[in-house]
């Protein structure tokens, strides 16, 4: 398989594009983002573009992909809605919309979150705007659409998330954390566990294109094989 990932240097990215480097059936792996990866591997090829708007000027990079994983996000605390529309909405379908036209046999994968509102209507303004992202994503040519609803991860691997205050919080939890995703596999996910998920499901697909934290793990099985 040919893989794009957007967003390879946040956690959830670093976690998937992991998985994509030990795949024995991934061949290339396109990391697209505002900054490189900083990592080296033979099937690993980057694309810095700092216009998550415009992809103009890059299409002919963007071709003949069999699956794209799209791990950009942001918190959206203390921010606006319009603000996090623009970041979270407005990005994730500018890069969408080119792909499914230049891909239209591509398999997309979107991560969102648990709590996600479908009906684009609930009191909770960041799952109103995944919501509305998932559902207008559902809507694109693509082949098919996955959408990622994890609840609390798991860094594994060296793994660290950008953000300073949730790295020292994984940093101190994370024995806790270990413990708990041993006794709650459905519930606690690892970033190891969510890669191979995206994996498995660009494969050979999945019965729903929701995936719950439950659904993640069970379909992450199917990908060990792989590795």
């Amino acid at each position: 398989m040919k893989v794009l990932i957007f967003g390879a240097t946040g956690m959830v990215g670093q976690g998937v594009l992991r998985e994509c480097l030990l795949a024995d059936d991934v061949s290339y792996v396109l990391a697209v983002g505002r900054s490189a990866t900083g990592q080296s591997n033979p099937k690993l090829h980057e694309l810095v573009h700092r216009d998550f708007l415009d992809y103009s000027a890059v299409e002919d990079q963007l071709q003949g992909f069999d699956a794209c994983f799209f791990c950009l996000g942001v918190s959206s605390l203390g921010m606006s809605e319009a603000d996090y529309t623009h970041l979270t909405y407005v990005f994730t379908l500018a890069a969408a919309t080119t792909l499914a036209r230049l891909n239209p046999a591509m398999t997309f994968v979107y991560v969102t979150g648990t709590g996600t509102d479908s009906s684009e209507r609930g009191r909770v303004m960041w799952a109103r705007v995944k919501g509305r992202t998932e559902n207008a994503l559902q809507q694109l040519p693509f082949k098919a659409v996955y959408l990622f609803r994890p609840g609390v991860i798991q860094p594994l691997h060296g793994v660290r998330s950008k953000t300073g205050w949730i790295q020292r919080t994984y940093t101190v939890t994370s024995p806790l954390l270990s413990l708990a995703r041993t006794l709650l596999p459905h519930t606690i996910l690892s970033t190891q566990r969510i890669g191979q998920a995206m994996l498995a499901v660009a494969r050979d697909g999945a019965g729903n294109p929701v995936l719950e934290s439950r659904d993640i793990e069970e379909v992450a099985r199917r990908g060990e094989r792989h590795g």
